[in-house]
């Protein structure tokens, strides 16, 4: 303030020219005014903007709240029939449908896993149906086909999950895609590390590696298996496949 008045003294006994700006805008008017002018200046599409993200939330909120969820519904309503077929080892018919079931609402025509996959692939339902469809045709003998459907399963499960991906190197193995078979034997028995799995999938791997006469990779899962997993149905008479990759590979 003090500095003001000595301004308007020194201009008033003229030793300034000319008073131009005494007090200056603060930050904040400053920054007020500059949005305000944005604004104006870009309404429009900033009005058309903020239709645009009102309609992507509602969408989301539809596709989230209502629409997927009645999906779920539906696909869990569709499964039930394939999943009663797989359980009595019908894989064709649970693969691909087909047969004439009862509902409460009637007889229908049930889906197989193939069109279950196809019509629900958003929901967990129509991911799992790609793991069952995927085992449908590796137990026909169908192993390109199985390996197709077992990678289209992208699903977390503790269990399933290292069991699709293990199913995968079974049918490489059916292929005699030997090395293709290891490397997801091994992914599988590290997907989801338990009591089931991981030694399940170690013992296949350790098995492949003994027909690619591998056996110092085959006597190194035999061994984990053993030092790891040693209370394992997979760990029972180890011992004797440890003697036999030693023998065969000559190792000490």
């Amino acid at each position: 303030m003090s500095e003001e008045i000595e301004q308007i003294e020194r201009v008033e006994s003229g030793n300034e020219p000319a008073v131009k700006n005494i007090k200056k805008s603060s930050a904040g008017d400053m920054d007020f005014g500059g949005l305000e002018f944005f604004y104006e200046k870009n309404k429009k599409a900033i009005n058309y903007a903020g239709v645009a993200i009102l309609a992507i939330a509602a969408i989301f909120s539809f596709y989230k709240f209502y629409w997927l969820p009645g999906e779920e519904k539906e696909a869990n309503n569709e499964v039930f029939f394939a999943q009663s077929y797989f359980e009595k080892d019908s894989f064709l018919v649970a693969l691909n449908g087909g047969v004439s079931v009862r509902t409460s609402e009637g007889p229908k025509t049930m889906m197989g896993f193939k069109e279950i996959a196809e019509n629900y692939s958003a929901t967990k339902t129509g991911k799992l149906a790609n793991y069952y469809a995927g085992i449908c045709l590796l137990r026909t003998g169908k192993f390109e086909e199985a390996i197709g459907y077992l990678e289209n399963y992208d699903l977390k499960d503790e269990m399933v999950a290292p069991v699709a991906i293990g199913a995968i190197g079974d049918a490489n193995m059916e292929l005699n895609k030997v090395d293709d078979a290891i490397k997801y034997y091994l992914k599988a028995a590290e997907q989801s590390t338990n009591n089931f799995t991981t030694p399940l999938f170690l013992k296949k791997a350790a098995f492949a590696y003994e027909q690619k006469a591998n056996y110092p990779e085959a006597l190194a899962a035999y061994e984990r298996l053993k030092n790891e997993y040693s209370k394992s149905s997979e760990a029972r008479e180890i011992d004797k496949y440890i003697a036999r990759v030693k023998a065969l590979g000559n190792i000490q």
